[in-house]
């Protein structure tokens, strides 16, 4: 991808993602709505990071800017030292096909599609050759424990089996970056541990930054940094120090 040099983080070229000063504001009717006011962040590449906040603090809206389904009112964001609130749709779209996994809280998966053809579709969008389609397709639904419901459409699945169909797209191109909005929300403890040992090999092997937004308490112990969002700005971050010894003090 082709961007000018000014587009560049020089000065923060351990970042994998960077906030500065993002504002995201929706409009209803005569009301301005704010979501977020003013988040800086900073995510080093192969990091595990959690966002927890009540309900309408940000997550989602954050994770969205980061991602680029949505486009912050004002300040900036940098995605492997680029500015990103610079591209156009089109290079969007294609750093998303390429870099990016994204966890839906409401999975966005096709209902008319079998859980293999949801995880093949994206492998066909990033250009993936036949073969390597199929082995890779066939290597993360047996990780998420789906090789039985493989050819299953989505809408015969449960809640807990499509969030695996979903977290199993979202790894399957081997992305730099996952997105994941509640990813163990409908999921059983034993399962949602399981995926969270997931994010945190694929962090720690592969380098993959992981962003979760979540209420889990338990992805505290996978965590590399906590960030509490609420109305819409960071109000307090925890490193991993810290993070231990909260749940040491909660008895977790």
């Amino acid at each position: 991808m082709d961007l000018p040099k000014e587009t560049m983080d020089t000065n923060h070229k351990d970042a994998m993602i960077r906030t500065e000063q993002v504002t995201r504001v929706y409009h209803v009717g005569a009301r301005d709505i704010p979501a977020l006011r003013g988040v800086d962040l900073a995510v080093g590449a192969g990091k595990v990071v959690a966002l927890r906040g009540r309900s309408g603090s940000g997550k989602t809206t954050l994770l969205n800017c980061v991602g680029g389904l949505d486009r912050p009112t004002g300040g900036r964001i940098w995605f492997e030292g680029r500015d990103v609130t610079r591209l156009s749709e089109r290079q969007w779209v294609k750093t998303r096909r390429q870099r990016i996994g994204f966890v839906f809280q409401a999975y966005a998966l096709l209902a008319a599609y079998s859980a293999w053809e949801n995880v093949d579709l994206i492998l066909r969008l990033t250009g993936a050759k036949s073969r390597e389609r199929q082995a890779r397709t066939e290597e993360v639904l047996t990780l998420m424990g789906l090789s039985k419901w493989m050819d299953h459409r989505t809408f015969e699945l449960s809640g807990g089996q499509q969030q695996r169909v979903a977290i199993a797209r979202a790894i399957a191109p081997r992305p730099a970056l996952i997105l994941a909005d509640e990813p163990t929300g409908k999921l059983d403890t034993a399962t949602g541990q399981q995926i969270l040992n997931l994010f945190r090999r694929i962090a720690d092997q592969d380098g993959t930054t992981v962003l979760i937004a979540t209420h889990d308490l338990a992805v505290d112990a996978f965590a590399d940094a906590l960030y509490h969002l609420q109305d819409g700005r960071i109000v307090d971050r925890q490193g991993q120090t810290a993070i231990a010894r909260h749940s040491l003090d909660d008895g977790c």
